[in-house]
């Protein structure tokens, strides 16, 4: 039988942007949870929020901490899921960030995000992917223009948009030190992209992405309609967006490090198939196909939205 795929992607040929088919807010404004009406309207909107103050800082203090420690461990620097700048050598991201710990563990679970994506998806959520994206002062690496699901689609076999990340700012974000950038309303379509995928293509595309980036005429009518918006904000604050929201990053040319958590929650009604757009799924520390079970909360408390 042969599957039909909604998303056609990494093509030879540049290929019409299509109307995204899902909702964006699954769950609807009478789910429960931390968000309001009006940020559920904005994120219907936008394709993402920005919420600062989410955590207190003296929470995400730690988990820092525990994060240059690992960067300290040559054991853990020789995992695979820990991918270096290809210039410097400096730690770009660590992959699978909540099986490293206890610590971490509890906070992918904390009810308040995990009330925050069952909101907007409608349902139970597992952890697609988690990881660390970590911006030394001076050298840290931009990110280029994408969209996760086009990614999670063609490489990872996501079938639908019923995902979203989940930014967690462990020190200040702001315009100099390469902060997270997105294009609002670019959620609601689908931006084919020219390419096939390399064989093995995550072991470089973890470093510096090529394939499966949006062509530039693409970009420049996205940001004609919506414009582009900073994520700023100090530690603990939380940046919630689609995983079709276009976004990407500069280097980091200040003095001021920059390092984010990012987990990203998939709905359980969404799981994985065969790669739409690839010769084999990628492993599993980069995108879940064993570990696909609802996230339990292990602590309740009330979240500081504002």
């Amino acid at each position: 039988m042969i599957r039909r795929d909604p998303y056609p992607t990494r093509l030879e040929h540049r290929s019409d942007p299509i109307p995204r088919r899902e909702p964006v807010v699954h769950g609807g404004a009478g789910r429960d949870g931390p968000l309001t009406a009006q940020h559920l309207a904005q994120f219907e909107r936008d394709g993402f929020l920005v919420l600062d103050g989410f955590f207190r800082p003296r929470e995400v203090r730690g988990f820092l901490e525990d994060l240059e420690a690992y960067g300290r461990d040559p054991a853990l620097c020789e995992r695979p899921q820990v991918i270096r700048e290809a210039d410097s050598g400096a730690i770009r991201s660590i992959f699978a960030i909540h099986r490293l710990s206890g610590r971490f563990d509890a906070l992918v679970r904390d009810s308040r995000l995990l009330e925050l994506a069952g909101q907007i998806l409608d349902g139970d959520v597992y952890v697609h992917q988690s990881r660390l994206n970590r911006k030394p002062a001076f050298r840290g690496r931009g990110f280029a223009w994408h969209s996760d699901f086009e990614t999670w689609h063609a490489e990872d076999g996501m079938p639908a948009m019923r995902c979203i990340s989940i930014s967690v700012s462990l020190t200040e974000n702001n315009d100099l030190n390469g902060p997270l950038l997105l294009i609002p309303g670019s959620h609601r379509t689908f931006y084919p992209t020219v390419g096939a995928t390399p064989e093995r293509y995550w072991e470089r595309s973890l470093q510096q992405q090529r394939i499966g980036v949006p062509d530039v005429e693409d970009l420049a009518a996205s940001v004609r309609d919506g414009g582009i918006v900073t994520a700023r904000g100090g530690p603990g604050t939380v940046t919630v967006f689609d995983c079709n929201t276009l976004h990407g990053s500069t280097d980091n040319l200040s003095a001021m490090p920059r390092s984010n958590l990012f987990f990203v929650y998939n709905s359980v009604e969404n799981r994985l198939q065969q790669p739409f757009a690839a010769a084999e799924p990628r492993p599993e520390w980069v995108a879940s196909r064993e570990h696909v079970e609802p996230l339990e909360p292990l602590r309740s408390q009330r979240s500081a939205v504002a």
